[in-house]
């Protein structure tokens, strides 16, 4: 039986040669993608925008989600091999739409990267009454890969590739309350849960398609300076976690430490592209390499804390997995069979 990465069995770094300050340039360097098409949800702005500039120029046909498609092509006007749809990570009918259209054109899809997401929103809900950073995080996320399965399975050599976050530290996933029905909103707890499933899922769907030459991948990007995943934030949650100083001005060190877009979409790109990963898949991934599995005492974790790094076990367990599959179908009433 293959190797799966239950309990974080795989996650060990591989010596990728490539660090933090590696661009999604230098990542790609040397791979051609000609012939081949990629799916990139909300590729049209900051590291999805980064993401698919680069997949286009190594050779991809690049089909970009987004909800606001006058932006999407605005931003995107210079660059070639891109095709736009209009698609709302909220709105199951939206995905449901696009991907009929996409199967019914009989094309292999070789690259999914579910990179759409927000963060630091007040509590939202959808039209199912799910929480909004879980229906957008995740759920679109199962919904989309779910219903493009047969084109990925196509492509005889696909990668599915989640944009996860260092967020998942903030909370394991609550099976009990997932939409906050019964317990206090936090929005960064919303977003962390919303993280650890994608880690979840990621880990779950590469043990099941594996077979059908299809691997998954979660991923942190990095804290990237010049997104819009801020923009709903209230300043004083950035105070409170030590991001800006009393005046509300950026901590020095908090700058230092932040990347730039380049650098931010790389490690989506090396999951997407890096043949270091032909033979591994269900892993997280950070600075271009597979991340340091953390211990699951939380004293022990101190390194972690002080270099914002690794990925919490819980986010790689193999019962939460399962169950967070089924209840997936379940949320979304989209059945994934993979066969």
């Amino acid at each position: 039986m293959k190797a799966n990465n239950y309990q974080g069995a795989l996650q060990k770094p591989l010596g990728s040669g490539f660090t933090a300050a590696s661009t999604s340039t230098e990542v790609i360097k040397g791979i051609d993608l000609t012939g081949k098409i990629a799916v990139v949800t909300g590729g049209n702005t900051g590291i999805g925008l980064e993401t698919t500039k680069t997949l286009a120029l190594a050779g991809a046909t690049v089909i970009v989600l987004a909800r606001n498609v006058e932006k999407a092509k605005a931003n995107l006007e210079d660059i070639t091999n891109v095709e736009i749809e209009e698609v709302d990570m909220m709105s199951p009918s939206s995905i449901d739409t696009f991907a009929e259209k996409f199967i019914s054109s009989g094309r292999p899809l070789h690259l999914l990267i579910n990179n759409a997401g927000i963060m630091w929103v007040p509590l939202q809900r959808d039209g199912r009454g799910i929480e909004s950073q879980l229906a957008t995080n995740y759920l679109g996320q199962f919904h989309l890969t779910a219903r493009l399965w047969t084109a990925l399975k196509q492509a005889n050599g696909a990668r599915v590739v989640n944009v996860s976050s260092l967020g998942h530290h903030n909370s394991e996933f609550n099976f009990e309350d997932p939409n906050f029905e019964n317990r206090t909103y936090e929005t960064l707890q919303a977003y962390g849960q919303s993280k650890t499933a994608s880690n979840l899922f990621a880990m779950e769907l590469d043990n099941r398609a594996k077979d059908f030459n299809v691997r998954a991948y979660s991923l942190h990007p990095g804290s990237i300076g010049g997104t819009e995943l801020g923009r709903n934030a209230d300043p004083e949650q950035f105070k409170k976690l030590g991001f800006l100083d009393e005046d509300g001005n950026i901590r020095p060190e908090v700058l230092a430490a932040l990347k730039t877009i380049p650098q931010g979409a790389a490690t989506t790109v090396f999951a997407a592209t890096s043949p270091l990963l032909n033979t591994i898949g269900g892993v997280y991934l950070e600075d271009n390499d597979i991340a340091e599995l953390l211990p699951t005492d939380p004293s022990l974790q101190t390194n972690a804390k002080l270099h914002q790094s690794g990925v919490q076990q819980y986010s790689l367990d193999e019962s939460s997995a399962r169950h967070l599959w089924n209840l997936s179908e379940e949320m979304t009433g989209v059945k994934f069979n993979i066969n």
